[in-house]
């Protein structure tokens, strides 16, 4: 039988991770709507109806596979009450692994949040049973390589879409 997993609030130091819902979509609009973050992230800033019905879309969770589970938090930097970016996990429960990544705002760059809100990340995963990680990264993109070797990830040196698969020490991908 399949576990069951579902987001849940959890914080660091610093850094309260919400569940996200479409309601976060205004506030995370200030914060993600600039081109310069989406220089490695891909992609173009969306309109703030665009980023409502994918925030809708990610909430309703994962329609192709039921033994997958789209986890997605909004971050929230506890002092201020700002919200500062993202963090997500695609979990595959059956082979308890996950795909992480994480996306903090232009603003909030370079305070160690991102290194921060992956390692709480981590810890979560990690009491629902998940250990085996990557993470796809631009290989120009130096603050997230940095991250994923803070969580001891390492570079497989296998491209997709031209980000670099970063993998847990013994992951092998399923067949």
């Amino acid at each position: 039988m399949t576990q069951q997993i579902s987001p849940s609030t959890f914080s660091t130091a610093r850094l309260d991770a919400e569940p996200l819902t479409p309601d976060h979509a205004t506030e995370a609009f200030d914060v993600l709507n600039s081109i310069e973050l989406h220089r490695y992230i891909g992609g173009e800033p969306l309109t703030h109806e665009a980023l409502t019905a994918r925030y809708a879309r990610l909430s309703a969770g994962s329609p192709a596979d039921v033994s997958d589970v789209w986890a997605n938090w909004l971050l929230r930097e506890r002092v201020s009450g700002h919200l500062i970016g993202t963090v997500q996990a695609t979990i595959s429960v059956d082979q308890g692994s996950a795909a992480i990544a994480w996306v903090v705002g232009v603003e909030f760059q370079r305070r160690g949040f991102a290194s921060e809100a992956a390692r709480g990340l981590v810890e979560w995963l990690s009491t629902h049973g998940i250990a085996r990680l990557e993470a796809y990264i631009h290989p120009e993109n130096l603050g997230s390589n940095g991250v994923a070797q803070a969580l001891g990830l390492e570079r497989t040196g296998l491209f997709e879409d031209g980000e670099e698969i970063w993998r847990s020490p013994g992951f092998t991908a399923a067949a």
